[in-house]
């Protein structure tokens, strides 16, 4: 697959078409429950309310294809390892014939707090390997991306080890809401587009609140 050929930015955001939602992780039991499996905690919350089961016959991921409201939308968790994510990505979208505008990628963020989620338009990886691999694979930086905020280690530990860790006791159930507004999100995003989904989305502080959140109707 060549990685110098970009994939266009134009999507078909708020209006009928096809939908990648990628959520990045690690593949196993070992890692189902760390924080650098924030997105794939995402996607399987997203399948279980949909009712679905995610195959692994293509793009080395578990995926399916699903219709949500008049929407066709792709479930995707890569089973590359976090550092080649791109790899499958790439190969789901070029199946497809995406444009990146109609991908949206759900990962881990360090620098955001736990309990908060931001939603982007594209940029540079951050520090995240997964990201930097979806960018070298797709040739492009212009993918929206939800970051799923995992705070900074508290006790001096090790970054490596911190993300390949489950989040501390009382973050449990504030991270459970976070996920559930996270599915949220990408629901918005796929009906209404990214912009509906930032102004919504990326001024809540889910700590603070002890309901879960509610997606619309």
């Amino acid at each position: 697959m060549p990685k110098n050929h970009d994939i266009g930015r134009k999507g078909v955001k708020g209006s009928t078409g096809l939908f990648l939602i990628a959520g990045l992780g690690n593949p196993g039991t070992r890692y189902a429950a760390t924080r650098h499996n924030a997105g794939f905690r995402v996607i399987d919350l997203w399948r279980r309310r949909l009712g679905v089961r995610l195959g692994d016959r293509r793009f080395i991921s578990k995926h399916a294809l699903v219709r949500f409201r008049n929407r066709e939308v792709i479930l995707l968790c890569p089973q590359t390892f976090m550092n080649r994510s791109g790899k499958s990505v790439r190969a789901c979208a070029d199946y497809y014939g995406l444009e990146t505008g109609n991908i949206l990628v759900v990962h881990d963020d360090l620098d955001l707090p736990a309990g908060r989620i931001k939603i982007v338009r594209q940029g540079g990886p951050g520090g995240h390997r997964g990201v930097a691999s979806v960018i070298e694979h797709l040739g492009s930086r212009q993918f929206p991306r939800i970051r799923i905020g995992i705070g900074r280690p508290r006790f001096g530990e090790d970054v490596e080890n911190y993300v390949l860790s489950p989040f501390y006791a009382d973050e449990k159930d504030v991270m459970e809401r976070v996920f559930s507004t996270a599915v949220c999100a990408c629901e918005v995003f796929v009906l209404e587009g990214e912009d509906s989904a930032m102004n919504r989305f990326n001024c809540q502080n889910t700590a603070e609140k002890e309901e879960k959140s509610s997606c619309r109707d």
